[in-house]
Order: structure tokens, then C-alpha cells, then sequence
């Protein structure tokens, strides 16, 4: 502690600090506008009835590894434009957007078509009949949504790749905005519109995602900002190769991300097993977890920007310093969060539920949380980091080690051999993070002795 306090050491990372955190926030109010979108969701579909809401909630959790495979493929593109970006290259940053566009493009019509199969069978996943029959029609209306997400996706990345975030949050932001509205009046049938249900949340999220998709456009036709780009856009041609290279950096973060969402399904399902209590205290700890996971994911996507442009400009020490002031500042903010999860363990569930039970279990969950919270900031930061190397092999390999292999295992040994219940499966989830943050970084260490 003594080293960093030390002026000239302090000095190294002081430029850092600001513009990472500039970068960071417009990502965090995205994250955090999405969440709200979500409660809004849950709550107006709530009021319709209890197996509508089943079916919605149902109906997500298939259509969320679609979607977070696509998030991933999106993913790739911000490395590959931050650092043409950082190289001062404007014309091949507009290239990677078109290169981006058709691999993006033609992997959401596969992927709408394989969705579309595995919509056919939900009958054989065991749920109610009244269950799946509110689902089937909703899930296709959110597969139709496909498309446009992953255009608005593919531009987001860009414009995070030539270092802007701000353009992503305003319209994601004005998009919540428009879901939320649409939901209340589709779902209920106001202003004279049919009343929908909860098909009219699924019509709000794709009207929403087109309206995301057509500002985007409008945007990169429009401002300034992207005058540059645009000259050279309508000019470049599609190369094979290049949507391979796009395809090639994007699929290992997808499958990097299905990792961790499935290990957490499946975690969630195993309290299931345990009790409702459980289960409910476990949703309860999660969404708090999520809320300050926020933040670390903002820093995360300054991270892949501000490394990716100082690889492309062959500035590797500035790239160390600017994803050690990422670090420092993550672990500042994630050991604050978890100090405050171990005090309030007590308080904070009451604000979700009057069960002492649940209660009960939450706050001995929420002690878990609290170092949790640490390494889960690290990981997500670590991987971020290496995006911004274009290394995404190795952290997909140290993501299924981690969450597959560690994880999984040990929350099923310990809530089930062990007989340790729901603190069991939080112990897995710690213990799978805290490799793959220490894998990941050594992964970093290992890669930048390469370039120093």
C-alpha cells in the first residue's frame, strides 16, 4: 500500500483515472436502464397473473442464451475498431463496421432459425400447458427482435471502438423509456389499443429494439461525430475474410458469456431443489449482486476501449497504466460494495420480502456476496482487458474451466454431499471466480511480457 501511495508511483496511473471513469458511466446508466425495463416487465406482467408471468419469465430464460451469444459476437467488434482507431486508421474503422454488419447480420438469421426450432420444445420442458401456451407466442415475437438488436448492437460496439459511449446511452436510455410506456399501454390495452397481455411486452421489446436499430442509423448518417466514417463506409467492400476475422474474435466471447449464464441457471434451478426459501433468497442476493456488478461492467467496456486503442497505437505503456487505474479502481468500488453487503446483511433483504426465513438465508448469503463482490469485478475487468488484446481464445477456455469444470461442481458437492443447502452453491460460485480472475490475470501478465 505504501508503493502506490508513493507520489511518482501514484503519478503513472493519476491520467488514467478520470477518462476511464468518463468512459465507464454511459455504460453503467445503459446497464442500469435495461434493469429497470426488466422490473417493469415483471411487475406489469405480474398484475396480469401468476402463469403469465411463469411464461414470461420461462419464455426469457430460453431466449436470454440466444441473446447473450449475440451480445458477444457484437462484443468482438469493439477490439478490432479501437485499435485501427488507436493506430489513427479512420478508413479501416469504417471497414470493420460494414465487415461487422454482415457477420452480425447473417449470424442473427441463423440463430432466429435455431431459436425457432428449440421454440418448438418447450413442450417437452415439462412446464404447465397454460404456461407454454402464453410463452410460445411472446418467445416468437422476441425472436423477430433479433434483428434489429444486433443491428443497434453492431453500431453501439463501434462507436464504443472510436472511444464514444454516450451516443449507446442516450439511445438506450430513450429506448427504456419508449419499452416502459409501450408496455403499460399494450399490455393493458390503453389509448385505444387491443389489450395483449403479455404479447404486448413482447411487441413493446420489439418496437423498442427497432426504434434502437433506425436512431443508431440515423445517428451514423447525421452527426458529425461520424462524418468521417461515413464517407468511407459506402465505399468498402465486403471481404470474406475479414467478416471471418469479426466472426473468429466474437464467438469465443459468446461462448465466454454462455459459460457464466448457464452456471448461473443452473445454480438457480439447484435451489429449487433446496427449497422455495432458498430459491427466493437467492434471487434476492443476486439482484443486488447484479446492481453493483453494474459498475464493473462499465469499467470493463472502458477497459477493452482504452486498451484496444493503445495496442493499436503500439503505446504499451500507457496500456499498462491504463488497465492497472481499471483495476485499482474496481477493486476500490467492488471491496466497498462487499464491505457494505457484510454490514447490511441483515437490513437490506427486508426491503424484498417480509418472510424471516428468506430473510434468514439471505443474509448468510449476502456474507458470501461481499467477497464475491471483489473477485467478480476483477474477472469481469480481467476480461475485458484481454478483449482489448484481441484475446478471447484463452479467456473462453478460462471461463468454462472456471464456471463448467470448478463452479458447477463444487455448488452441487457442497449444497448436496455437504449437506452446506444454498450456501453451498454461493461457495461454488466464489470459488469459480476467484480462479478464473487469478487465471485471467496471470493471462494478462503472460501476454504483455510479449509486447513490453
Amino acid at each position: 500500500m505504501k508503493r502506490f501511495f508513493r507520489k511518482s508511483y501514484y503519478q503513472k496511473y493519476k491520467p488514467h483515472y478520470i477518462p476511464n471513469i468518463k468512459l465507464a458511466l454511459p455504460v453503467v446508466f445503459s446497464q442500469a436502464g435495461q434493469m429497470i425495463v426488466g422490473l417493469a416487465d415483471t411487475i406489469m406482467v405480474g398484475q396480469i397473473g401468476a402463469s403469465q408471468l411463469a411464461a414470461v419469465s420461462f419464455a426469457n430464460g430460453i431466449f436470454i442464451l440466444g441473446l447473450v451469444f449475440s451480445i458477444g459476437l457484437a462484443y468482438g467488434l469493439t477490439p478490432l475498431v479501437g485499435k485501427s482507431f488507436g493506430a489513427g486508421d479512420r478508413a479501416k474503422c469504417a471497414d470493420w463496421l460494414k465487415q461487422g454488419l454482415v457477420a452480425n447480420l447473417v449470424f442473427a438469421f441463423v440463430l432466429m432459425l435455431l431459436m425457432f426450432v428449440v421454440g418448438y420444445l418447450m413442450n417437452f420442458m415439462g412446464q404447465e400447458e397454460e404456461v407454454i401456451l402464453h410463452a410460445k407466442t411472446y418467445y416468437n415475437i422476441l425472436l423477430v427482435s433479433i434483428l434489429p438488436f444486433c443491428v443497434f448492437m453492431v453500431f453501439k460496439q463501434f462507436a464504443e471502438g472510436v472511444a464514444n459511449t454516450r451516443i449507446a446511452m442516450v439511445v438506450t436510455l430513450i429506448a427504456n423509456i419508449l419499452n416502459i410506456i409501450l408496455n403499460y399501454i399494450l399490455i393493458f390495452g390503453k389509448l385505444g389499443f387491443p389489450e395483449l397481455g403479455i404479447d404486448g411486452a413482447g411487441y413493446a421489446t420489439l418496437i423498442s429494439r427497432i426504434f434502437m436499430a433506425a436512431v443508431f442509423i440515423w445517428a451514423f448518417i447525421r452527426l458529425s461525430f461520424f462524418k468521417e466514417y461515413k464517407k468511407v463506409f459506402s465505399s468498402v467492400k465486403v471481404h470474406i475474410s475479414e467478416v471471418i476475422k469479426v466472426l473468429k474474435v466474437g464467438f469465443p466471447i459468446g461462448t465466454q458469456m454462455i459459460n457464466e449464464v448457464f452456471t448461473f441457471s443452473m445454480g438457480t434451478i439447484m435451489m429449487g431443489w433446496i427449497s422455495k426459501n432458498a430459491l427466493a433468497a437467492h434471487q434476492i442476493v443476486l439482484s443486488m449482486a447484479s446492481l453493483t456488478y453494474m459498475m464493473s461492467v462499465g469499467l470493463s467496456s472502458a477497459a477493452t476501449i482504452k486498451v484496444s486503442n493503445y495496442f493499436g497505437a503500439k503505446d504499451f505503456i500507457n496500456l499498462k497504466f491504463s488497465a492497472f487505474a481499471i483495476i485499482h479502481k474496481v477493486i476500490i468500488f467492488m471491496v466497498f460494495n462487499g464491505i457494505m453487503f457484510v454490514l447490511l446483511r441483515n437490513i437490506l433483504p427486508k426491503w424484498f420480502v417480509d418472510n424471516s426465513d428468506v430473510v434468514h438465508i439471505a443474509s448468510q448469503l449476502m456474507i458470501i456476496a461481499g467477497v464475491f463482490q471483489i473477485f467478480d469485478g476483477l474477472q469481469v475487468t480481467w476480461l475485458g482487458i484481454l478483449r482489448g488484446l484481441q484475446d478471447v481464445k484463452a479467456p473462453s477456455v478460462i471461463a468454462f474451466i472456471s464456471w463448467i469444470l470448478i463452479a458447477l461442481p463444487i455448488s452441487y458437492v457442497c449444497a448436496f454431499v455437504f449437506d452446506m443447502g444454498a450456501i453451498g452453491i454461493w461457495t461454488g460460485y466464489l470459488s469459480g471466480l476467484i480462479i478464473g480472475s487469478v487465471l485471467l490475470q496471470i493471462r494478462f501478465v503472460k501476454l504483455y511480457s510479449r509486447y513490453k
